[in-house]
């Protein structure tokens, strides 16, 4: 007989009394249950029904008395420790989450499966179909087994990449690659790792997936927080299989070997939407790949946690308010430059204003804001998309990349028709941005009237507080960092590493940035085509704090260390002569 008979079974040969069993296995008291008796006798809806409109018990609670008549034990905790991670092999996590369903334990001849519905018989049935065996029920709280479900899942697909490289390497054609468009049983490990590689990027919050073919075998690096970590290392005879398994999922040419393609791979890992930008370029031993991971948030940052504080905080907000005016966040690709414009945007987004972006690609999705994905395969620029975006009259205008001349006379001209635009711009400092916009043909007179301020940026990583152990800096780290000694109240940490960390030290990343603001004293030098180091010193006297001094301040409130500083703050971005 099948386990969902046997509950069916013993649901007929007992009478249930709700009430009662609820009296007796949960927090639900006689005065309560007699209220609701009134209620149905008036009414004639169920007592369950009743007694959970009125806030009296828990939904689940009703599933814990019927576990208890029909003798299911009933289970508030699971422990995910003791689960072996290649039971949940045969079971896709989407089945798994929406039937919430977790085998526990596997004997011989049983398995222990954790429910939250014990009467979902199709789930019921199809596990025991796919194990072949006597099935127990636990029954847990669906947010118990959701959780155990992401924790399980995540430690098969950790395992999963240690575990396959021998599978992976004995299934393949050593005399040549395979194509996977044709692959059958014996070439599944490609896919498996190749799906083992991205799900563990995005993981452990990866920015760009690298695979380096060598002489004699092929190299996995992660950028981690900014920093190349590598990961595994495959033998050659592998790539072109893994090549032409990246190249199907983004549908790109997989016979075109000698010539750089561009791609894009869109993917959902537990219910998120991950957009994978694709490069390829040929190089001696086979294909270089890299890939960049960006996960789609619904949800626009704030600039506090993303590490402005003070004074510069404080301006933001007051730029934030300007009706017109443009301004820049300048910094070398991956920056964090469109993450600080869209927690600008959810600083000014408001019921009363219209906020227009267009971007490539689009990372995060606002509610309330009209966003525009490039797209160059029919021709629709920035400039293009900016052109019709001025005709929606809209208040508030994000342009994702200032690229050409042609993006920015349109930027600087919405500026000045009344329009507030924000772009981001590649420049290695705020000074720079005005001579970059000059380089591109813009005239200067149009610079000084609509530019309004200038942020640049960097990312650096900031140290885990678990590991982290107090430093004394050499005197030559304080003249790189150029200060004579440290302040009285500093406190200067150093990177450790333990297990929450991964042994890395740091466990994240923040902004280290300067605003250079467009005062009187500093629009006649652009006017005069001054170059960036006379309008740096210009807005330092006027006030500006240089993005050296602002990670020195970090250093010494302790969220990073001195050689983080080194590594990320070159000498010519931030040095005043």
């Amino acid at each position: 007989m099948k386990l969902s008979e046997q509950i069916l079974e013993r649901v007929e040969g007992h009478k249930l009394k709700i009430g009662e069993l609820l009296l007796k296995h949960t927090s639900l008291n006689q005065e309560q249950l007699d209220e609701a008796l009134k209620v149905q006798s008036e009414t004639g809806l169920l007592i369950g029904e009743i007694l959970l409109k009125k806030n009296f018990i828990h939904p689940h609670d009703i599933v814990k008395v019927i576990c208890h008549q029909v003798d299911i034990p009933y289970s508030m905790e699971i422990n995910v420790d003791e689960i072996e991670p290649s039971l949940v092999n045969e079971i896709p996590i989407n089945y798994a989450k929406q039937n919430e369903i977790l085998p526990l334990l596997e004997t011989d001849y049983s398995i222990t499966l954790a429910m939250s519905d014990p009467f979902n018989f199709d789930a019921i049935n199809d596990l025991q179909e796919i194990f072949k065996k006597k099935l127990k029920l636990i029954v847990c709280p669906p947010m118990k087994i959701q959780d155990a479900i992401n924790r399980v899942y995540e430690k098969a697909n950790r395992n999963l990449v240690d575990t396959l490289e021998d599978e992976f390497d004995e299934s393949l054609d050593l005399d040549g690659p395979i194509d996977i468009l044709d692959a059958g049983a014996d070439e599944a490990p490609v896919i498996r790792f190749v799906n083992s590689i991205i799900f563990r990027a995005v993981k452990e919050g990866a920015s760009d997936i690298h695979i380096e073919p060598y002489e004699r075998e092929t190299v996995y690096r992660f950028r981690i927080n900014g920093v190349m970590t590598e990961i595994l290392r495959q033998p050659l005879k592998t790539h072109s299989a893994v090549s032409a398994r990246i190249k199907v999922m983004a549908k790109l040419d997989i016979a075109e070997k000698r010539m750089p393609q561009d791609g894009r791979i869109k993917i959902k890992i537990a219910g998120k939407d991950v957009d994978i930008r694709l490069s390829t370029v040929p190089v001696q031993n086979g294909e270089r790949i890299v890939m960049r991971v960006l996960q789609k948030s619904s949800n626009a940052p704030e600039l506090e946690k993303l590490g402005y504080h003070g004074k510069v905080l404080a301006q933001l907000d007051e730029l934030s308010q300007r009706k017109h005016g443009v301004i820049y966040v300048c910094g070398p690709t991956g920056s964090g430059k469109t993450t600080t414009l869209f927690a600008m945007l959810g600083r000014i987004s408001t019921p009363d204003k219209m906020i227009i972006t267009v971007e490539d690609p689009v990372e995060y999705e606002i509610p309330g804001v009209s966003q525009i994905q490039v797209n160059h395969k029919i021709d629709l620029s920035f400039a293009k998309a900016l052109r019709s975006i001025v005709r929606q009259d809209p208040d508030v205008i994000m342009v994702g990349e200032t690229r050409d001349l042609e993006t920015a006379q349109m930027a600087i001209e919405a500026s000045l028709t009344g329009h507030f635009v924000l772009s981001t711009i590649h420049t290695n400092d705020a000074a720079s941005c005005p001579n970059r916009l000059i380089d591109m043909g813009v005239q200067p007179f149009l610079i000084a009237s609509s530019l309004v301020g200038v942020l640049a940026q960097r990312l650096i990583q900031t140290l885990c507080n678990d590991c982290k152990i107090p430093d004394e800096p050499s005197k030559e780290e304080l003249f790189i960092l150029g200060v004579d000694s440290l302040p009285s109240n500093a406190t200067v940490f150093k990177a450790n590493g333990c297990p929450k960390c991964n042994y890395r030290g740091y466990d994240s990343r923040t902004t280290v940035c300067e605003l250079l603001l467009l005062t009187d004293e500093v629009r006649p030098l652009i006017l005069a085509k001054s170059d960036a180091s006379t309008v740096k010193k210009k807005a330092v006297q006027e006030g500006m704090v240089t993005m050296r001094q602002d990670a020195i301040q970090k250093v010494f409130r302790g969220i990073t260390s001195v050689n983080e500083v080194i590594r990320v703050i070159n000498d010519e971005e931030s040095e005043i002569e």
